[in-house]
Formats: structure tokens, sequence, C-alpha cells
């Protein structure tokens, strides 16, 4: 199974974002058996939370419904327990670098690396922004996503086989 953890600061706009839109394209694909998808913030701010309303509307209009997701601060065990951890900024990536043990450190690295349709690096935090902030959020994290999800089929076929 492939361990996937999206992250951002506060775990209510652009990680839960991607986790919704990677769920569904993990679904899509019928691999639901061999992905396992999370998302986490580097900070406590709105632990408990639902994603932001603003990111939820945004989802929505896409057909993906991320209302269910709760907030949560990135654990140790996170570390250990995920294969991919994926930050949304350079920012977020320095903090878990800081805070990863080093043998799980190359697991960490930017959600746009598997950006195809994008060149951007990171993607922009929306929260104090407008709703074109979310819908950019959800243009990147699905180019992003649709990149990943072609690395976790092959990776998934590797270890069926």
């Amino acid at each position: 199974m492939t361990k996937i953890l999206f992250v951002c600061m506060g775990n209510i706009c652009r990680s839960p974002t991607a986790e919704g839109i990677f769920r569904t394209m993990v679904r899509d694909a019928s691999i639901e058996h061999l992905v396992k998808i999370d998302s986490a913030g580097t900070h406590a701010f709105h632990v408990g939370e639902a994603p932001d309303p603003r990111a939820q509307a945004a989802a929505k209009k896409r057909g993906i419904d991320i209302s269910m997701l709760r907030a949560r601060q990135v654990s140790k065990d996170d570390f250990r327990d995920h294969d991919l951890i994926l930050a949304m900024d350079w920012e977020n990536l320095a903090l878990l670098q800081q805070t990863s043990p080093k043998q799980y450190q190359h697991k960490l690295m930017l959600l746009m690396r598997f950006a195809t349709d994008n060149e951007e690096a990171t993607v922009p935090d929306p929260y104090y922004g407008g709703s074109d902030g979310f819908e950019k959020v959800i243009n990147y994290a699905t180019d992003a996503c649709t990149g990943l999800i072609e690395v976790v089929k092959k990776r998934a076929l590797q270890y069926a086989a």
C-alpha cells in the first residue's frame, strides 16, 4: 500500500483540497485498496475544524466533497507511516524538514513536483484572499495530482506483480 500525506499550514485550505482531489482520482482509477490518503497541517491553528467554506465551495464546483475532513497537525508517526509527504510550499517543506527524523527526509517534497501543466513550484495559500485563490489551488492541485496518480499507479502495479 502507498501512503500519501498532503501538508499545508493549517490543514483547512490547500492540503484538504489536494486530499479530496487525489481521493477522487484514486477512486476513479479503482485503486483505493492500494492507496491511503490523508492530510495535515504543520501548525495546530485549526485542529478539529472542517475545511474553510471557500475551499469546500471551490471543491464542490468540481464535484469533490471535502466537508467531512477535519484538520489535524502532523505527528511524529506521520513521518514513519507515510511513503510520500507532500508540502504545498517552501515554508511548510522547511518546517517538515526541521521536525522529521533524518531517516524519513527522503519522503518530503513539494506537491508541485508532480505537476505537468504548471511551472510554479508551490501551491499559493489562498486564506487571506478571495475565491479566485481557491480556484487556483484547485487548478494547481489537480495538475500535480494528475502527475502523482501516474506515479502511484506504477508503484501499485510493481507491488502487485
